[in-house]
Formats: structure tokens, C-alpha cells, sequence
């Protein structure tokens, strides 16, 4: 029989297994494995203290240290060899896990998990004094040599950054032992260095490259306490610099190039790999749409990983308390560091890019998801204090929705901030998070919790909770991030229609007369186009095409306008004259954000699917009319663009029919805030108002129509007609008269320019002769007059058309005193243009190209004087017609029916046009005779502005000038001065002048009474005079 082997003493065990794991022996040529090396120094020691030459658990930290310190050329770098040693311990500890020997197994497992300690421990006192151990590593690579292994522990290997990583592998368990309790003094600067290659691994590149391993990596880390504060810690965490601004906190601040990955353009010298737009969409009109398609997925998809990934570490690092101050502060430095990014030219070398803000905008709406609940519970966190006593962001310089920068001083300034307390911005993450966790809470419900722990923030910072720090945060990361990529996309839009036009002018010059110079024009602008439009596709990726960014952005600002609204006392109307001091102090951006963020949605199909559009046009309705409340004109003429979108006709949704059709607050104000508006507008304050206001009432137009054919708002239309003939109507009425001539007026004058262009153009052999800068800038000049033409004639038509539509059923205010002779002038000089004489200089070869429909103008122009007649009761209509001295004339009406006739107007439409004509015909002959009867009119009788005799003159309170009252009244609606000295005038300041009214009462009588005495004078002579002339022929 065969001896049986005999078994082996622990300590031999115990031997082996550290032999196996770390290499080493202390007996000379014992292995024949040639990576094993002989201690000879650790072997003389344990000789020397009279101990067995056996590794032990006592002996082997200093047999490793003796390992490490030696000078062996041919043995494995410091730091593979430890790594490997863990994952050897790893490998022995699954051997000792089937041995039967429970003592044995359970002592040896201590030996594994020794060994296992003891290279983790020398792996970070490596890593963090690198010079300590001899390294004969011929490849060292700058890079730390634990970053391929965290790599790949999240996946995927080192691509492109610090050399080769293939087969690099982190053993199960080595990397959570190594982060695990670790102590920070001797980690931070070993995660020093991490988190520096970390943000070199991503700091050029795009969304299309490999910016998720880093991601990853970065998650991993934080979620140690370690990496945590290592990473708040870091030296560029914020970076300490005289000359930190924007773009210098995405370059160089840890997180700053995660932010940086983006699908959209950056400035060159910051450009990331690879080029997106080249890479996806280059002569993307001749690719098919199924690839565009495939790249908008593509590129969605990699971004909304990005967002998740960012929003788990910040997140992960707001949860800690020990860091959550940390990232508030760097999420307000990155803020303030790029104001200058709400300016109208933005500097890239100083301000972050887009594509951080958008990214950030993204990170930010998904932290305040969990208080974005349908019922907006956690609404009441939010501190309106915030704006004027915050510490970490810079809103001071922001303005204000109604208060000048002064009165916000004067309000805010000198108070103390009184903030509760009692709940911490920790305890409101808390409640946050377990919102995150368990989506299917009851999030209408809100506990009560108390919890009087400070944050860990200076004593002398005012405390408020998170919730509203994160809202007010996420305002101005929107405002400057999402918001202005819009505004970007919209004059990305303009540039590639300018260059469209100016490349259609010079093919069109080029055609004609052929040129170096031409060819060169077309080849750049050609390269512009191609450009821009890679540029405009790669927003539409990454904002556009996606609709959840779009759709946390709309919770967002419903939260905004909801919570706004909180500050005057809800959804109610009509609204306090006197403004709330904290809601005129809000920042206007607010507001205006709210409204782009609507408009650009609206313009996306689908995008408003599913939004409670309720209280946006609940706020729309409450503001729109309210300059007591918001200043800025321009603000509230974009809440009318918002209502533009909206009108089913162009939503095509059912969903926003019923915001007008079916809204209370719609149905009882929405006409009377947009007539008021319309007024409103005449004067923005502005360089520019005179032309803005025509843009602003073409929205307001198009609305008003809509409404008139929706039962239930006519009738409030008329009503208010009604009620305010003599205010707010009688003044929409007269600017809607004043724009309608000067649009008219103006597009017949271009037309007549145009066709000087054309006769000169059309004369080929004067025009060729002409230099060719000459041609290509009056070719310039025609189509500029073009465009001016098509925009005034929509317009004018749009205001001729309300004018229409509107007197069918709201005659009076059309015919009160200081009305009617201004309607009937208007109208005559419609008539004049479109019937008289130089009618025919107006032809066109296509009218339509320039909204230019006579035939229908003309029409519309007869019904408004049909349908004044038909309500005119006291036939004062006829004698204000004839009053116009500048363009009536008694053939115009013979003119127009002809033409009407010829053009097939309704028959009736053309008797009553031709009836009125002829009581204008006699109320001119009564006009002439009464001005016969009452010869010389004393000075002191004529009106100093017409000079018309006057029926109801009033003293001026500043000037004392005397005038006639509708005179002066029709003056006041559109200007509100004293016309001979400026001075503020409204028409309840006019002063009767009782004793000349009397004066002028009694010249009249005293003048017609002379006038009949004259006429019974004549008629005696005729009758004598006949008598005579009888008797002497017979």
C-alpha cells in the first residue's frame, strides 16, 4: 500500500497561500515559477529573530514591504503587482472556501482577507506618493493607473485616453475595498489625481464620443464618502483664479467638461470630436430621411443618458450633507460666472456654451421633478425673500417685472430677511428623495415634519429650504441655457433665410450678367447655408426632437406662473389697482421665459400634448392688460403671440380650442384685455414702437377675428363696445382707423415706386449698361420694396377688414362727433385711391404676390359705409362725407357702383352704396348753403386747429386756448398732450367755455334769421317783379 501523504500544518497552509498570493519565498530557488522572487533581507530578519522561514500574517506587511522596496528589474510594476496580488487572494479564497476543515478554512479565510488588505493598503500608499516604491514600468503613462480599472469595472475600456488599457481588469471586490472607509487624508491625493484625468478623459469630446465610461466612473466615485468630499474638495471644483469666468469654469472645473458634451455648435477653438454636424448631417438634403431620422434618435438617446447620468451625481452628492452645500455653491458660481449669457451677443472665449446650459437646463429640471407634482403641493417652499436677501445668487441686477431698481432698494434693501427655519434644506431632500423613490406616494399629501439641525452653511447666510433653492436656480439656468438656445435656433432660422434670399438675388445677377466676383458670392453663401444648416439640425436633435426636455420645462413654468399668481392673490379678476411690492420686484425674466418656452413649444407638433394649459391662460388673461402690473409692453404683447399659437386654426388641437371657447376667465375678459392692449401699445416707450405696434396688432388682429365669429365672445365685444364707447373703444377705434391709412397708404406709395424699379429693369438695353453694383443695388432695392409692400398690405387688409366685419353690429361709437368725420374721411380716401382717377396707375402683373386684392378692398370699403348708414338714425353720416375737402368728390360714388357692379357685388348692397350717394349729394348743397348764410365766421368762433365754426368750445386748463371740443377730443385719442404746449390733457380736464357757446348759439340765429329775412325780401321782388311784367305784355 501506498504511503498515505501526510497533511499540512496551518502555518504551512498559511505559508502557501501568501507564497501564491504575493510571489515572494523566503527560501532561495524554492519555486520554479520565475516570476516568484527571494526575500533575502525579510529571510536574514526572521532567521536573525530564531523564527521558521515561513510567511505568516505577522511577518508578511514587512515581506511585502521588502517585496516592493527591492530592486528587481524583471518583477511586475508596483502597482499591477498589487492589483494582481488582490485578485490571486480572490482566487485563494475561492479554493479555501471547499476545504472541510472548518478551523483550517476559517483561519485561512483571515490569511485572504489580510492579503487582500494588505495590497489594497499599499496600492494607495503608492498612488499617492508614487516615489516611494522603485517602478521599472518602461510604458508609465501620466494617466493614474486605477482609471482603467474603474473603466473597466463600469463597463467598456479606456478608448483613446493615456495609452493602452486592454486587459486591464479590476478583481470582484478590489475597488469597493480600496474606496470603502477609506481614510480621506491619505485618499485626497490619490482621487486628486483621479478626478484630473477623469475630466481630461471627456474635456474634447461630443455627444458621439465616448463620454459614458468617465460618466460612469464619476458616478461610482461619488457614491464613497471618500469621492464625495475628495471631489468638493478638489482644487477645481471651483477654480481659484483672478481671471475665472464662464467659459473658465466649463474648461477647468471638474464637472465642467461632463456639462460640456453636446450635440450643439461651439465656438472652434473649443470644438469637441467627433464633428457632429459633419458626421450626421452634411449635405443632409440629399441623404435620406430615414438616416436623419436615425441620427435625431441616435443623438436624443445618448443625451438623455448624459442628463440622467449628471443629475444621479449631483444628486448623489446633495443627499450627502456634508457636500450638498458644495454643489449649490458651484451650481450659483456657474450661474453668476455666466450672466453675460442673457445679453443680446454673447463672448465665447467668456461665457460657458450652449451645450453646458442646455445639459444643465436638463440637470436642473430633473432635481425638481419631485416637487412638480400635478398639484404642486411643495409650491409654498418657495420663498419670494429669496430674490432680495439670497446670498449665492446674483439677482440684483436682474429686471423687474414693474419695480424700477430703486424702488426695490427702497422695499428690500434695508430689511432683514425673516426666513423659517424650522424645516432645513436637508430635511426637504430628504422628503424629495422619497418622493424620487416611490413614485406611487399620494404626492398630494404633505407631512409635517420638524427638524431644527442647521445645513452646514456660514452662520451668517440666510437658511432657506431646497426646494426653493432649486427653483430660483433652475430659473436662471433655464433663462440663460434652454431659453437662449432658442432665441439661437430662431436667428440661426433668419440667418439661413437671409442667405436663401441673398443667394436667390445673385444667381438671379449672376444669370443676367455673369461675373468672377458673382460666382465667388454664390460658392460662400452656398458654404454659409450648408453650414448653418448642419448647425440648425444639430439643435433640432438635441432640443427639438426631444420631447421630455420640453415637457419638464413646461411642469416648470406652469409651477412659475401658478406660484406668481400666488403673489396677488390667486386666479381672480379683475386685479387690485395697487400691485404687490414682492410681485412687481420679480425678476421679468420669469414671465418672459414662461412665453418663449410657450410659443417655441406650440410651433412643435404635438409638444403641448397632455400640458394643463388651464393656468397659462388664466395668467395670459390676468397680465395681458395689465401694465400696473408688468411694465414692459413687449412682455405682454408675447402673451398675445402665445394666444396666436394657440387659435385651433393654427394648434390644430382640440385641447386649445376649448382654452377660448370654454375658459370662464376667456369668455368674460379675454376681448376686453386685447382691445385694451391694442391701445396700449400705441406707445412702448421704445425707438422703434411706431413699427413694433404694427407687428404686435397684427397677433392681436388675427385673434380678434377669430373671436368675433365665437357667439359668446361677440356678444362681450359688443357689450363692451357698449359700456366703453366712449373710453377704451373709442380709442381702438381710432388707432384702428389711424393704422389702416397709414398702411394703405403707404403699401400704394410702394407700389408706385415698384413699378419705376420694374419700367427701369424691363428697359434691358439702358439697364445693362449700368455698372454692375449699381444694378445689384437697385435689384436690392425692388425686392426690400416687395417685402415692404406684401407686409403693409396684409396688415392694412387685416384692419380694413375688422373695420368691416365690426360695423355691421357696432355702429355708434363709428358715428359719435369726434368719429364719424374721420371714418368718412378714411373712407373717401380709400375710395379715391381705388376707384379716381389714378386708379389704373396701381395695376400690377400679379397682384396676389403682394396681398394687393383690389376688388376685395373695395368691397369691404362700401360695406363699412352701407352698414354706418343703415345705423345712421340723425342722417349725420352724408354731411361728415362731404366734409372732407381732400377726397370726396360726387362722381367717386357713380364711380365705385359701376365697378361694383362690373365685379358682381350683391345687388341691395349697391342700392343702399348708391342711396347714400345721393343724400351726400344733398347734404352738400344744405353745407354750402348754410356756410352762404353765415358769411364772415368772427375769428374768435373758429376753431384754431380746424377753422370750423365751433358748436362746443372748451378752455384748454394749461394753454387757455380755446377749441371745439370733438376736435380736440379726436386729437386726445390718439395723444394725450395739450397741442400748443405739450402739457398732459385728458378730456375730463376741458373746460366748458359756457359764455362763447352762448355767443356763437346766437351769431348762428342772428345768421339765419338774416337769411330768411333776405330770402322773404327776394321773394317780394319776384312776386312784383312778375306782376309788372305781366300787366305791361298784356
Amino acid at each position: 500500500m501506498a504511503t498515505p501523504k501526510p497533511s499540512k500544518t496551518p502555518a504551512e497552509i498559511e505559508d502557501i497561500i501568501f507564497r501564491k498570493i504575493f510571489l515572494v519565498s523566503l527560501v532561495d530557488s524554492m519555486e520554479n515559477d520565475s516570476r516568484v522572487v527571494y526575500l533575502h533581507g525579510t529571510a536574514t530578519e526572521i532567521m536573525n529573530e530564531g523564527k521558521e522561514l515561513k510567511l505568516s500574517r505577522e511577518s508578511m506587511e514587512r515581506a511585502l514591504i521588502d517585496r516592493l522596496s527591492g530592486s528587481f528589474p524583471a518583477a511586475e510594476p508596483p502597482f499591477q503587482y498589487l492589483v494582481n496580488s488582490y485578485r490571486r487572494a480572490y482566487e485563494e479564497g475561492k479554493k479555501i472556501a471547499s476545504m472541510k476543515d472548518k478551523n483550517v478554512r476559517s483561519e485561512m479565510e483571515l490569511v485572504v482577507k489580510q492579503a487582500k488588505k494588505l495590497a489594497v493598503t499599499y496600492c494607495k500608499i503608492h498612488l499617492g506618493n508614487p516615489d516611494m516604491f522603485p517602478n521599472y514600468d518602461a510604458n508609465k503613462s501620466s494617466v493614474t493607473p486605477l482609471l482603467p480599472l474603474i473603466f473597466a469595472e463600469v463597463g467598456g475600456n479606456l478608448d483613446g485616453f493615456g495609452g493602452s488599457s486592454s486587459g486591464a481588469s479590476s478583481p470582484p471586490g478590489f475597488l469597493e475595498e480600496f474606496f470603502r472607509d477609506a481614510d480621506y487624508e491619505s485618499m485626497e491625493p490619490v482621487m486628486k489625481q483621479l478626478y484630473e484625468d477623469l475630466r481630461g478623459s471627456v474635456l474634447k469630446v461630443s455627444a458621439l464620443g465616448n463620454f459614458q465610461q468617465p460618466l460612469r466612473a464619476l458616478l461610482l466615485l461619488v457614491n464613497y464618502p471618500v469621492g464625495a468630499k475628495a471631489l468638493v474638495n478638489h482644487p477645481w471644483w471651483i477654480p481659484n483664479s483672478l481671471y475665472l469666468n464662464g467659459r473658465v469654469m466649463e474648461m477647468t472645473s471638474i464637472l465642467g467638461p461632463f456639462f460640456h458634451v453636446s450635440a450643439l455648435p461651439d465656438n472652434a477653438i473649443f470644438k469637441s470630436e467627433p464633428d457632429i454636424g459633419q458626421q450626421c448631417f452634411s449635405e443632409a438634403s440629399t441623404r435620406r430621411p430615414a438616416d436623419l431620422l436615425s441620427s435625431f434618435t441616435t443623438i436624443k438617446t445618448v443625451m438623455n443618458s448624459l442628463y440622467d447620468g449628471l443629475a444621479e451625481v449631483l444628486m448623489c452628492l446633495l443627499k450627502n450633507t456634508n457636500t450638498r452645500e458644495n454643489v449649490l455653491e458651484y451650481l450659483a458660481e456657474v450661474i453668476n460666472k455666466n450672466s453675460s449669457r442673457g445679453h443680446l451677443q454673447v463672448d465665447p472665449l467668456s461665457c460657458a456654451s450652449s451645450g453646458m446650459f442646455v445639459n444643465l437646463s436638463a440637470v436642473m429640471l430633473r432635481l425638481c421633478e419631485p416637487f412638480l407634482d400635478a398639484n404642486l403641493s411643495k409650491r409654498d417652499k418657495i420663498d419670494p425673500k429669496y430674490v432680495f436677501y439670497c446670498n449665492r445668487l446674483e439677482l440684483s441686477g436682474l429686471t423687474a417685472l414693474h419695480a424700477s431698481s430703486e424702488e426695490v432698494s427702497q422695499w428690500f434693501g434695508g430689511n432683514s430677511a425673516k426666513v423659517d427655519t424650522s424645516t432645513s434644506a436637508g430635511d426637504e431632500l430628504t422628503r424629495m428623495l422619497l418622493f424620487q423613490a416611490s413614485s406611487s406616494s399620494n404626492s398630494g399629501s404633505t407631512p409635517s415634519l420638524q427638524n431644527n439641525k442647521p445645513v452646514n452653511i456660514s452662520s451668517e447666510k440666510t437658511k432657506y429650504p431646497f426646494i426653493c433653492e432649486c427653483f430660483f436656480m433652475t430659473a436662471r439656468v433655464l433663462n440663460l441655457g434652454l431659453l437662449k438656445a432658442f432665441s439661437d435656433f430662431k436667428h440661426l432660422l433668419q440667418d439661413i433665410s437671409r442667405c436663401e434670399d441673398a443667394l436667390s438675388s445673385i444667381k438671379a445677377m449672376h444669370e443676367q450678367a455673369p461675373s468672377p466676383q458673382l460666382q465667388q458670392d454664390i460658392s460662400r453663401l452656398e458654404k454659409e447655408i450648408e453650414s448653418y444648416t448642419q448647425e440648425k439640425l444639430c439643435y433640432e436633435a438635441q432640443i427639438l426632437r426631444d420631447g421630455t426636455i420640453l415637457q419638464r420645462a413646461l411642469s416648470y413654468y406652469r409651477l412659475m406662473v401658478i406660484w406668481l399668481v400666488g403673489l396677488v392673490g390667486g386666479f381672480k379678476m379683475p386685479l387690485s389697482p395697487t400691485c404687490p411690492k414682492e410681485f412687481a420686484c420679480m425678476p421679468e425674466h420669469f414671465v418672459e421665459d414662461t412665453m418663449e418656452l410657450l410659443i417655441f413649444a406650440s410651433r412643435i407638433p404635438r409638444a403641448l400634448d397632455g400640458v394643463m394649459l388651464d393656468d397659462f391662460m388664466n395668467f395670459i388673461i390676468m397680465f395681458m392688460a395689465s401694465p400696473e402690473y408688468i411694465r414692459n409692453p413687449y412682455l405682454r404683447s408675447k402673451m398675445v403671440e402665445v394666444l396666436n399659437c394657440w387659435m385651433p386654426r393654427r394648434s390644430g388641437s382640440k385641447a386649445t380650442e376649448t382654452l377660448f371657447e370654454g375658459h370662464q376667465l376667456s369668455l368674460e375678459y379675454l376681448v376686453k384685455n386685447l382691445l385694451k392692449l391694442y391701445v396700449d401699445i400705441e406707445f412702448t416707450g421704445s425707438h422703434t414702437q411706431f413699427y413694433d405696434k404694427f407687428n404686435i396688432r397684427h397677433n392681436i388682429a388675427e385673434l380678434l377675428e377669430y373671436l368675433w365669429q365665437v357667439p359668446s365672445h361677440r356678444n362681450v365685444w359688443r357689450r363692451i363696445a357698449k359700456e366703453e364707447e366712449k373710453g377704451v373703444y373709442l380709442n381702438f377705434l381710432n388707432f384702428l382707423i389711424n393704422d389702416s391709412i397709414y398702411l394703405l397708404d403707404e403699401s400704394l406709395n410702394k407700389i408706385l415706386e415698384l413699378k419705376g424699379l420694374e419700367a427701369e429693369m424691363s428697359n434691358t438695353a439702358e439697364w445693362e449698361s449700368r455698372p454692375a453694383q449699381e444694378r445689384q443695388e437697385r435689384t436690392r432695392l425692388f425686392h426690400s420694396q416687395e417685402n415692404i409692400i406684401r407686409i403693409d398690405m396684409k396688415l392694412a387688409n387685416e384692419d380694413v377688414s375688422m373695420l368691416a366685419f365690426t360695423s355691421e353690429q357696432i355702429i355708434s361709437p363709428f358715428l359719435l362727433p369726434e368719429m364719424v368725420e374721420r371714418v368718412a374721411s378714411m373712407l373717401n380716401y380709400f375710395l379715391l385711391q381705388l376707384v379716381g382717377p389714378q386708379r389704373k396707375s396701381l395695376t400690377l402683373k400679379d397682384p396676389e404676390k403682394y396681398e394687393f386684392r383690389p376688388k376685395v378692398l373695395l368691397k369691404q370699403i362700401v360695406t363699412i359705409y352701407v352698414n354706418l348708414a343703415r345705423g345712421d338714425t340723425e342722417n349725420i353720416f352724408p354731411a361728415a362725407i362731404t366734409r372732407d375737402g381732400r377726397s370726396y368728390n360726387e362722381q367717386l360714388f357713380d364711380a365705385a357702383s359701376d365697378v361694383l357692379r362690373k365685379i358682381g357685388e350683391d345687388a341691395r348692397i349697391i342700392h343702399e352704396f348708391v342711396e347714400l350717394g345721393t343724400k351726400t349729394r344733398v347734404a352738400a348743397v344744405e353745407a354750402r348753403d348754410a356756410e352762404a348764410a353765415l358769411g364772415d365766421v368772427p375769428d374768435e368762433f373758429l376753431d384754431p386747429i380746424q377753422y370750423t365754426l365751433m358748436k362746443d368750445p372748451v378752455i384748454l386748463p394749461s394753454s387757455r386756448v380755446i377749441v371745439d371740443r370733438p376736435v380736440i377730443q379726436r386729437h386726445l385719442l390718439s395723444d394725450s398732450t395739450d397741442p400748443f404746449n405739450r402739457s398732459h390733457l385728458t378730456a375730463d380736464m376741458l373746460i366748458p367755455d359756457v359764455e362763447l357757446k352762448a355767443k356763437i348759439e346766437e351769431f348762428i340765429k342772428s345768421q339765419e334769421l338774416r337769411r330768411r329775412e333776405g330770402l322773404s325780401t327776394q321773394n317780394s321782388k319776384d312776386k312784383i317783379q312778375t306782376t309788372d311784367t305781366t300787366t305791361l305784355i298784356e
